[in-house]
């Protein structure tokens, strides 16, 4: 399902009408626009199997194995949910995301699903590379505070541990505040693609909102960007020309037969005149 041109103008009307503010720590920049998601994934080859008038968006990946949910009437507290079907080979993974989640962020994390990154990053690396206070082993906590990010195992009886992001308010004592998102990677989710989302959103480089756009929280920090509105709308367009030209290049790899090599000291038969 590829990205269309009055899908593409309607991306660039909006930013393109707005003054764009650097906003950071990314933890805080809130959710921006779902269609750095939608649309990278749709320039990928994914499938649009939901109604295109309602407001839940459903996705699927053209193996059918994966498949990304939107759903902003749900009374659950995950608006993004990513499933991935078992192979032979691979266990099936969960992983699901609250409102504020950013959705710069979550798209690193479906960029690399569709694009495996040439480095598999340590999910940890980039953690503690961007300063924030590792806890214990299995913890972490950002320089605000305010996000805390932890491998948790389900019980004694679970070798496998699962990942566990939450940004919240500030508490009292050991009482915590309210939560303003969350992310959840169950045991099986690969720590790749763990890993790019963990980068994205340590990153210490500002996310671009628009003035007066909602924020994660009020102690989030904003002033104008030195990047004109154009840039934005061009980076994005890149963006999905690379993500389309690696989709195109798989299926012309998966389309090409496969040649068996002739054994040693065989002949091709003459040609028949």
């Amino acid at each position: 399902m590829p990205v269309n041109k009055r899908q593409l103008a309607a991306f660039t009307d909006k930013h393109t009408s707005q003054i764009p503010f650097d906003t950071s720590p990314r933890h805080l920049a809130g959710p921006g626009d779902i269609r750095h998601v939608t649309h990278g994934l749709a320039a990928a080859g994914w499938n649009l199997v939901s109604d295109p008038l309602s407001a839940e968006v459903d996705l699927r990946s053209p193996d059918g194995r994966h498949q990304m949910q939107f759903d902003p009437r749900g009374a659950a507290a995950a608006w993004w949910r990513l499933v991935s079907a078992s192979t032979d080979t691979a266990p099936s993974w969960y992983a699901e995301f609250g409102e504020l989640v950013p959705a710069e962020v979550l798209a690193a994390l479906t960029d690399a699903l569709v694009v495996a990154p040439p480095e598999q990053p340590d999910p940890w690396q980039a953690v503690i590379s961007a300063g924030w206070h590792r806890e214990s082993e299995s913890a972490a906590r950002s320089p605000d505070a305010l996000c805390h990010v932890e491998l948790r195992r389900l019980n004694e009886f679970h070798d496998r541990p699962s990942w566990h992001i939450e940004t919240r308010e500030l508490g009292h004592g050991p009482f915590p505040g309210p939560r303003i998102w969350h992310a959840y990677f169950n045991e099986h989710v690969p720590a790749a693609l763990v890993g790019s989302f963990l980068t994205a959103m340590v990153d210490r480089g500002p996310l671009q909102r628009g003035m007066y756009e909602r924020t994660g929280h009020h102690s989030a920090a904003q002033k104008p960007s030195s990047l004109r509105p154009q840039q934005v709308v061009d980076a994005h367009a890149d963006r999905l020309s690379s993500l389309r030209a690696h989709a195109r290049s798989v299926c012309r790899q998966q389309a090409e037969p496969m040649t068996i090599p002739a054994k040693p000291g065989s002949s091709q038969p003459a040609a028949r005149r």
